[in-house]
């Protein structure tokens, strides 16, 4: 029997439409709208696919949005200067730059730069360790939109043998911290998980892998995991967006998986959704924070 398609999008649409109504509360509670201010440096077409994606979700949801361009020969000065104002603008309750930056801006700097307060990205060091902690001030995108996925889909973690593909910071490190808590927002049914986090220099990926109930592809490769990495019935979330000539693909040969895995994302339509949904989450958060502080 095939695989059952989890559908990202009405998955993120029912999420926000519960942020619409959240914020609209807040606003009518005399509160200051929240706002979001993105900055885009050069002319990357992802990049700006992505600023404009989530720019109509802010308008959706009931949030200002701004969006601040730069050349594409702006200078890390120049970007750090930009963040220092936007941190001390109290109408901005959250930063987000667009990664990745040209080559010549240091994005490690830029994004230290950001209010811990501000950060919906979750990028900042402070937010980091206290993601590490099991006490975060906001969740990093697109792996709470993972859990959300999950948790939706009536896939629980808990006990659950996880891999993950990828040890980046933005998904795949952050990931294996969420899921190895012992307790999640969503309920501790959705931690507690046995996590193997993969990469390059793993030996043996296909069978470490094909042990696994849920795998996260997260490696930039197109179709890199196959029916053969994965075990029968495995829940299998495809983060990868790669262009090819043939369109976009994931980090999954979604065809094959299909009559192995139980539950599988598409790409598109899949992870990407709920990236732009948790960004809308934190927002409004970082809005809460900022009127409480």
């Amino acid at each position: 029997m095939p695989a059952t398609t989890i559908d990202g999008k009405q998955i993120s649409k029912d999420i926000q439409a519960k942020i619409k109504q959240q914020v609209a509360d807040f606003v009518a509670a005399g509160h200051q709208q929240p706002k979001l201010v993105a900055v885009l440096v050069g002319e990357d077409p992802a990049s700006q696919v992505y600023v404009r994606n989530k720019e109509r979700a802010c308008k959706r949801a009931g949030i200002a949005s701004q969006l601040t361009r730069l050349s594409a020969d702006s200078t890390t000065q120049q970007l750090l200067e930009l963040v220092n104002e936007l941190n001390n603008d109290g109408s901005v309750s959250g930063i987000l730059v667009q990664l990745p930056l040209p080559p010549a801006i240091d994005a490690i700097k830029v994004l230290d730069a950001i209010s811990p307060l501000k950060d919906v990205d979750a990028f900042h060091p402070e937010n980091v360790g206290l993601l590490s902690q099991g006490r975060p001030r906001f969740l990093p995108c697109t792996p709470f939109g993972i859990v959300h996925i999950l948790k939706r889909s009536g896939i629980t973690t808990s006990g659950k043998s996880v891999c993950i593909i990828g040890r980046s910071d933005i998904v795949g490190k952050p990931m294996a911290l969420m899921l190895a808590q012992k307790d999640s927002p969503l309920g501790s049914d959705m931690a507690n998980a046995t996590v193997t986090l993969c990469h390059s220099r793993t030996k043996n990926l296909a069978e470490v892998c094909a042990t696994a109930d849920i795998v996260i592809a997260a490696i930039g490769k197109p179709e890199f995991v196959t029916a053969d990495m994965l075990k029968p019935g495995a829940t299998v979330i495809d983060v990868g967006i790669n262009r090819t000539d043939d369109g976009l693909v994931g980090d999954v040969d979604f065809d094959s998986a299909l009559d192995v895995a139980s539950h599988i994302t598409p790409v598109p339509g899949g992870v990407g959704p709920l990236t732009v949904t948790i960004l809308l989450e934190n927002t409004l958060k970082a809005a809460q924070l900022n009127q409480a502080s």
